[in-house]
């Protein structure tokens, strides 16, 4: 188990930092030292959400640096006060880029086959021209994801349209006309609301 040093005393605190602003590196680094505890206490309420916590700790290390570097006493907090808010920074900016990374990587993750059954992504669908958006896309049970997001976006009619459009949720695949007819609206509405639901489902989708 990792022990660290006890904080430093205000008078202590305030000597080492007067010599960082100095350019004392070797100051700074003691400062690093006597200050880890804390980026180990915060770093405590991010490590369900990621697997190497001694990552965490050098990300959050960091921060710790940042605050030191650029503390000014004159705005009256401690300097733990406004180091804790730099090692946060740094943690959620690093977790938020981590999850950035990972939604991006499944955008290029297969979901599935299209008719000649090559290997379709998410990514398909939004390089693809709007008719041809989810045509490729709602193939069996391998669109799960795709479905989740549907409710989530699409007001009810724009749902409805859809659902009939491209046999979702056990429709049948209808035609524009069709959808008209079976709702009692013109094609050109359908066409209409079938857009703008696709324009909402490929923002939702990047």
């Amino acid at each position: 188990m990792k022990t660290f040093k006890k904080p430093l005393s205000c008078e202590e605190e305030k000597n080492f930092l007067s010599l960082v602003k100095n350019g004392d590196t070797e100051a700074r680094n003691l400062l690093v030292e006597y200050n880890l505890r804390l980026v180990a206490h915060i770093v405590k309420k991010y490590s369900m959400s990621y697997h190497d916590t001694e990552d965490l700790i050098s990300i959050g290390t960091i921060g710790l640096i940042k605050a030191i570097n650029t503390y000014d006493s004159r705005k009256g907090n401690r300097l733990a006060t406004y180091a804790s808010r730099c090692i946060e920074n740094e943690l959620l900016m690093k977790l938020r880029q981590e999850k950035k990374i990972a939604r991006e990587v499944s955008l290029y993750e297969p979901i599935g086959t299209d008719k000649e059954g090559n290997e379709i992504n998410l990514m398909d669908i939004i390089r693809s021209d709007e008719d041809e958006i989810l045509s490729e896309l709602i193939v069996k049970e391998q669109t799960g994801r795709l479905k989740d997001i549907i409710p989530n976006v699409l007001d009810e009619k724009e749902l409805r349209v859809i659902s009939l459009r491209y046999g979702l949720y056990q429709d049948s695949v209808m035609t524009q006309r069709e959808v008209a007819e079976l709702l009692n609206i013109s094609r050109s509405y359908v066409s209409r609301i079938e857009k703008k639901a696709l324009l909402k489902l490929r923002s939702a989708l990047l």
